[in-house]
């Protein structure tokens, strides 16, 4: 039995493609440990869905934010985890901060551990990185991708990059999509806010965040009158700002986020998708987020704008609309439009496109790569 590591640089809390990548894994007859950031409101070990996590205690978890206090974080991680994990086959990293460690392992067993790098984003070119440490990431991942022995992608775009960047094989292509399931639509969102059948609820989910839109979203919904209203859910440094709206106005409403074993239930209880990620990054503008597949396995039609990716999926299958430009008035244009729209021609185009994108066809790449890295 191979025994496989996945490394994140985080508390793994709701990592939901960690955790899909890792369930996949062990049901082919891997061994998995996903190996996370310990704190002290979480236990060192448990097991999630059958697969074991390991929680790593730094000493210097609560010291200082500064740079140099965070490096000796990470150099107190990395001993921690070489000690640990030498006797092991294949270490999954999960986006770049594992993959200095994954190499030093790799080295030490004289090449015998194989690594898979799994770029959740386009890494260089992240919403915010910017300066000397976007320097250091980019001559890090320069530095170690041709050292490894696969590395995975979010999207097409994405890999296209790596491979003009790097002149690397193609990445391959393990996309953030849900598992297949039909969904029946709930009404959780009316039952909790009170709102009448005939109004069309849209529903912004994921992370509160500047970049991903929800500005604007909220912006255009203090002007809307006919009968639609706006629920938020998720979490993250916005919610503040989602709840201040939430009290002024009686169209918008602030859920917060719920985990993923129940996520859907709550998705199919809206019945249109808003997925604006703003193209402020070539990050962003590549992006395939995992919300978009989330909508579209509820049942959702779904709002999104004309970055690359989503346009591509959403005009072939013609499953909701684009908007040519992040503009307040072709959103609420948009939404008062939709509102007077019968949804289920549109509807049947998303259990299509559901039945291309869903988590049991990117099960089978995420496989075919394991078997030809340990081969």
């Amino acid at each position: 039995m191979k025994k496989v590591i996945s490394i994140v640089l985080n508390d793994f809390v709701n990592d939901s493609r960690v955790l899909k990548e890792a369930t996949s894994l062990a049901s082919s007859g891997y061994k998995v440990t996903v190996v996370a950031l310990h704190n002290d409101e979480l236990p060192e070990r448990e097991v999630l869905q059958g697969i074991d996590v390991h929680r790593i205690k730094l000493v210097s978890r609560n010291w200082s934010k500064m740079t140099p206090i965070k490096l000796l974080k990470y150099l107190e991680l990395s001993i921690k985890m070489i000690k640990k994990y030498k006797e092991i086959d294949i270490i999954h990293c999960n986006d770049i901060g594992p993959l200095p460690i994954a190499y030093i392992i790799k080295t030490l067993t004289k090449n015998k551990v194989k690594i898979i790098y799994d770029a959740h984003e386009y890494e260089t070119e992240m919403n915010g990185l910017k300066g000397l440490r976007k320097k250091v990431v980019s001559i890090i991942e320069r530095f170690l991708i041709n050292k490894v022995d696969k590395v995975i992608t979010v999207s097409n775009s994405i890999a296209n990059e790596y491979v003009r960047l790097y002149n690397i094989e193609k990445p391959g292509l393990v996309l953030n999509c849900p598992h297949y399931k039909e969904i029946s639509a709930h009404d959780k969102f009316r039952e909790k806010f009170l709102i009448e059948k005939n109004v069309k609820i849209f529903l912004y989910q994921g992370s509160l965040t500047k970049g991903r839109g929800l500005e604007l979203i909220l912006e255009v919904f203090t002007t809307i009158h006919k009968e639609a209203v706006l629920v938020v859910m998720g979490y993250g440094p916005l919610v503040q700002t989602v709840v201040s709206y939430s009290e002024k106005y009686s169209n918008i409403f602030y859920h917060e986020a719920v985990s993923p074993d129940v996520l859907l239930q709550y998705t199919s209880s809206a019945d249109i998708g808003i997925c604006l990620i703003e193209d402020v990054c070539l990050s962003y503008r590549y992006s395939l987020p995992n919300k978009f597949f989330e909508y579209a396995m509820a049942g959702l039609p779904i709002i999104t704008n004309n970055l690359i990716e989503v346009k591509q999926i959403a005009e072939k299958y013609r499953c909701g609309w684009v908007m040519k430009e992040d503009s307040p008035n072709i959103l609420k244009g948009l939404v008062n439009e939709i509102v007077d729209m019968d949804l289920e021609p549109i509807k049947e185009n998303v259990k299509r496109m559901t039945k291309e994108y869903n988590w049991e066809n990117q099960e089978k790449v995420l496989l075919n790569i394991y078997a030809g890295v340990h081969k």
